[in-house]
């Protein structure tokens, strides 16, 4: 029995979109929610473009968007693409002809911004290449690069102007006979975006790419993600997301992968739930999670691990996770296993204990997972 159906109230019921597919990924209907990132080199360095998509591929990424935007960088494409265990999106501004060599270099998806790629004609162009060689296409609105018209009309960036700039582009790639498109509406704007968001599910039945661009550093710029595409999440609207991020392409993915985490939505690696910390602490917990982290990023079998400094909500929190430690007195705590007190443990032994008890416990899920199949 699953745990949605002992607790209903934690069911999101994702709304239903049409599913296309981004090289080997599959991306809405039914599909697992999509965690995207971006390179920030310099695209026309291969071995530094590759090791950076193969750090984001490690770290969990379902795909990389890559920027074209000269022809040195679609020429070295080519040879990212063959190198990638991922698709690559390659991401298009202003120059049509950038998306066409894209496309020929193996490119599993365009992305194109309404706003600059040019007229419908060069739209047509950049969608017969992306029939021509298999390429989805991601249609991509930003309230900072909207048509000229559209601010006339509306006389700022707005919803409104944003879903219906990806509404007629929508349009062309229909009256072309192309639907392998997906779609997103992103603005630095929370309440911006979402609204955009909210209005465009309602529009379409395309596939809706998440993100809140240009969202800022580390800090800032994850908690607009995660209060912007939450709230989306949690709405059921969502096919993929990138968290835009001032920082490592790796740590977005991370961050993406917490936002679905938390929802329920997708599930990889250790879900660390651990206190604060205060004056009841048994152990340094701060530091103790810190080393945990780092010890068990190479899992990625879906667990919980609860670490507490204290018995106040300690043995609560256990209950509910494969493997627990709670915070005692004397240098020492309890360790559970399943739910259960297991046995005690001294806190100088927690830190590799604990990794061997995940590291045990991830063996046993992986090998049962087999042992079904």
């Amino acid at each position: 029995m699953s745990i949605n159906h002992i607790r209903p109230w934690r069911n999101i019921e994702r709304r239903k979109s049409r599913q296309i597919r981004v090289g080997n990924v599959l991306v809405g209907g039914d599909a697992p929610i999509a965690v995207q990132t971006m390179t920030n080199t310099d695209t026309s360095d291969v071995a530094a473009t590759v090791a950076q998509v193969q750090a984001a591929a490690e770290a969990g990424a379902d795909i990389v968007r890559v920027s074209t935007p000269d022809a040195a960088s679609t020429q070295a494409l080519r040879e990212i693409v063959r190198e990638s265990t991922v698709p690559i999106v390659a991401d298009i501004h202003f120059h049509y002809k950038r998306a066409i060599e894209a496309a020929e270099a193996g490119a599993a998806c365009l992305r194109i911004n309404p706003g600059n790629i040019g007229d419908e004609k060069r739209v047509k162009e950049v969608i017969q290449a992306a029939k021509d060689h298999g390429c989805s296409i991601r249609i991509g609105v930003n309230a900072g690069s909207l048509e000229r018209h559209l601010l006339e009309k509306y006389g700022e960036p707005c919803p409104d102007a944003m879903v219906e700039s990806g509404l007629d582009h929508i349009r062309i790639l229909q009256d072309n006979d192309f639907h392998e498109y997906k779609i997103s509406v992103k603005a630095s704007d929370v309440f911006m975006t979402a609204a955009a968001y909210q209005q465009l599910a309602e529009a379409t039945d395309a596939p809706i790419h998440l993100g809140v661009t240009e969202a800022g550093g580390f800090v800032s710029g994850t908690i607009k993600s995660a209060i912007g595409l939450g709230q989306l999440l949690w709405m059921g609207i969502g096919d993929t997301v990138r968290v835009s991020l001032s920082a490592d392409p790796v740590e977005e993915v991370k961050v993406g992968f917490e936002i679905l985490k938390s929802l329920g939505l997708r599930h990889r690696g250790v879900n660390i739930i651990s206190c604060p910390s205060c004056a009841r602490q048994g152990f340094d917990v701060i530091k103790t999670v810190a080393a945990l982290e780092t010890r068990l990023a190479h899992i990625h079998t879906p667990m919980s691990l609860s670490i507490i400094g204290c018995v106040v909500n300690g043995p609560g929190e256990a209950l509910m996770t494969d493997v627990g430690f709670t915070g005692g007195g004397a240098g020492s705590g309890m360790v559970y296993l399943a739910g259960k007190q297991s046995h005690k443990l001294s806190n100088d032994e927690m830190v590799e204990h604990i990794v061997e008890q995940v590291e045990r416990k991830a063996a046993a899920i992986e090998a049962a997972s087999v042992d079904a199949e």
